[in-house]
């Protein structure tokens, strides 16, 4: 019996540290049960439109001028640069048309169309008024753009060789009423134009010889050239 007395407040104290241990593990699996907090979703990206936004372009522009020289100034002439048509725009608004290599061959004039203008559109120096033998173009009116070197050409303000004070005015009406009888195919009145009054104006027997032929064989074409 005294060694059961002795033993007593040992089991108490064992007794005591099994119910400690039970209370943890009973805290420990309620804890367990708590819902566990989790971080919020990143929001998600705004849906964008996959498509680019396109970059404004500039306007296309000349590379170089063209011009219409002679090489061998006298009556042989040829365009030196290529042309291109820049579109449509305000004061040269007219239609193009365009040889089988794509390059623009002749311009119909529109109304209130500038020459200066036209000239800037086709990326050519503004001399398309005189290259067709005209002081001011008209509405309507058919520029060809590019001379056939083969063919000769004749200045519409007076010959390469005229001296100063060579009479202008009668010089260009000439011109003049030779190109209206061209366009009217009156080749008659080409050929009188020139033998009886053009043809005294020019000193250079050999622009005289290469105007000559081409009067003679009545070919329209060339003779436009020369004169429309």
């Amino acid at each position: 019996m005294p060694r059961v007395a002795q033993l007593a407040p040992t089991l108490a104290v064992l007794v005591l540290a099994g119910f400690g241990l039970a209370g943890c593990t009973a805290a420990t699996a309620r804890d367990d049960t708590q819902p566990t907090l989790k971080a919020p979703a990143a929001a998600a990206d705004p849906v964008t439109d996959a498509t680019p936004t396109p970059e404004p372009t500039e306007p296309e522009t000349c590379n170089g001028m063209s011009e219409v020289v002679s090489y061998t100034n006298d009556w042989t002439w040829q365009r030196q640069g290529i042309l291109r048509d820049l579109g449509a725009r305000e004061f040269a608004e007219g239609t193009v048309a365009f040889d089988d290599d794509g390059n623009p061959s002749t311009y119909t004039v529109a109304a209130g169309d500038v020459e200066a203008v036209i000239a800037e559109r086709l990326c050519a120096y503004p001399n398309l008024d005189s290259m067709n033998h005209v002081r001011m173009i008209q509405p309507g009116q058919v520029l060809w753009l590019t001379p056939n070197p083969d063919t000769p050409w004749v200045p519409y303000f007076g010959p390469m060789e005229a001296e100063a004070g060579f009479q202008q005015i009668p010089y260009q009406r000439a011109i003049e009423s030779a190109g209206a009888a061209v366009d009217a195919g009156d080749i008659d009145t080409v050929r009188a134009i020139w033998n009886d009054t053009l043809k005294g104006m020019f000193t250079n027997q050999g622009t005289i010889d290469a105007v000559q032929e081409v009067v003679d064989s009545g070919d329209p074409d060339a003779l436009r050239q020369l004169f429309s």
